[in-house]
């Protein structure tokens, strides 16, 4: 028998569930409590699932609740918001948070809330073995996030970035500066 792995690109339940929670995770921020995380996870975990359904969001809520401190400690800008949880690992919540903070942006805001959620869109494609995506999207990403290097200076070096995204670097890079 074939082994059940977490896998949403191949997977409606871990397509379902890494959706889900990372939409709660919007409510999360915005109430400043886990609340929301946590009862859209014990929905999950009540149906008595496969364990790499209920070791994914175990741990996606821990994450959260790191994050949910730092970004709690910090300030409301989407990006810092955003750049908080690529240090988590949480790409595909780096996706969700600024992609409803680009839906109300204009101008220069959008393109770059535009090529940091692609830029976390490379590390979701790595993470499951899609490479020549990953390197599309990257591919994308890099011309905006160089002539943005001033925004995104405001919370990290730039380059680090830009550099890590020109190599598809694997584990993606911690960005912000060390607490």
């Amino acid at each position: 028998m074939e082994e059940i792995r977490f896998e949403p690109f191949m997977d409606r339940l871990s397509r379902d569930i890494r959706n889900d929670l990372s939409e709660s995770l919007v409510e999360v921020l915005r109430q400043r409590h886990l609340r929301p995380a946590r009862e859209v996870a014990q929905g999950y975990l009540s149906r008595n699932l496969a364990s790499c359904y209920g070791d994914y969001i175990i741990n996606r809520l821990s994450q959260y609740q790191s994050s949910l401190k730092q970004i709690a400690a910090g300030n409301d800008d989407p990006l810092w918001q955003g750049l908080v949880l690529w240090d988590h690992g949480l790409f595909f919540e780096v996706h969700e948070i600024l992609e409803h903070a680009w839906l109300g942006a204009g101008g220069e805001e959008k393109l770059l809330l535009q090529a940091m959620i692609r830029a976390a869109g490379v590390y979701i494609k790595l993470e499951h073995g899609y490479d020549a995506a990953a390197r599309k999207i990257a591919d994308k990403a890099l011309p905006v996030l160089a002539q943005n290097r001033e925004r995104l200076a405001a919370y990290i070096d730039p380059e680090r970035l830009l550099e890590a995204l020109g190599r598809l670097a694997q584990p993606a890079p911690k960005l912000l500066p060390p607490a």
